[in-house]
């Protein structure tokens, strides 16, 4: 899209880059646009099976680039209220549409992950860190409120609510094996193995059947806001329906009667 976000397609699958490591890939206003535009654009885009997202450099994403800011600065001055609020919601397009399309989305973390750079990763379906990776709810350090683009939603979802209570109201840094151990991150490898343990999960997905894969996020995307049992099992059951009368289902059950690998046409 632009040197700023380098997309590299290989094969079903998107390697998203950051590409601003000279400021640890802090989001300005280009780096925004991109990604909130990409990942809006993958909704319909079903040729695209999974996203990898990543950071040049030894970073991650250190968040909010607070040296260039995201508003227009007449604006600024003129309508402060507008602007803020404007700036707020085109950085919350980006957390809204990773969990609105249907690939799944794996981040791979080195270095800082702060702030808005953490919701990136909270965002992810699937969170690998690297020995060095450290994050944190870096907005209440600022004198803002801990809580923003969606980190107490995804937090308390992800590690529990006393330790999302702990991060959100402390802003302290989550090291690479506390990371691990709470739950925040699914794996921890040296940096070096990023890619490769990300290409061992995608091997495995990438073996299910494509509409399958979508319906298995949307399912969760529901499911972690379900009211009941009944709630999330009345997803499952669409979700289990509509992929049974898929031919790719046809395919995956007569591959295992066959004893060989299905091959799939996201049909």
């Amino acid at each position: 899209m632009s040197d700023t976000l380098i997309i590299e397609q290989r094969g079903d699958v998107d390697w998203v880059t950051m590409n601003r490591p000279d400021s640890l890939n802090a989001l300005n206003p280009t780096l925004v646009d991109a990604l909130a535009d990409y990942f809006e654009s993958l909704y319909r885009r079903h040729d695209r099976r999974i996203v990898v997202l990543r950071g040049a450099g030894r970073g991650f994403c250190s968040g909010l680039d607070l040296t260039t800011g995201v508003s227009d600065p007449e604006w600024t001055k003129t309508a402060p209220l507008q602007a803020g609020m404007a700036t707020q919601r085109r950085i919350g397009d980006i957390y809204r549409a990773m969990r609105r399309c249907p690939q799944p989305i794996i981040s791979l973390i080195q270095g800082a992950a702060a702030g808005g750079g953490l919701s990136l990763a909270l965002a992810s379906d699937i969170r690998i860190a690297g020995p060095k990776a450290k994050m944190n709810c870096a907005y209440i350090r600022i004198g803002l409120t801990g809580a923003d683009m969606g980190s107490s939603y995804f937090l308390p979802r992800i590690v529990g609510l006393s330790m999302a209570s702990e991060l959100l109201l402390t802003g302290r840094f989550v090291h690479a094996e506390e990371a691990l151990r709470i739950g925040l991150v699914s794996h921890l490898v040296e940096d070096e193995q990023l890619e490769t343990t990300a290409n061992g999960l995608i091997q495995h997905m990438l073996a299910t059947a494509p509409f399958s894969l979508r319906l298995t996020k949307e399912a969760l995307g529901y499911a972690v806001d379900a009211p009941s049992l009944d709630a999330a099992m009345a997803m499952e059951d669409r979700q289990q329906i509509l992929a049974s009368q898929s031919a790719d289902h046809r395919e995956a059950m007569t591959a295992f009667l066959q004893k060989r690998d299905p091959e799939f046409g996201d049909k």
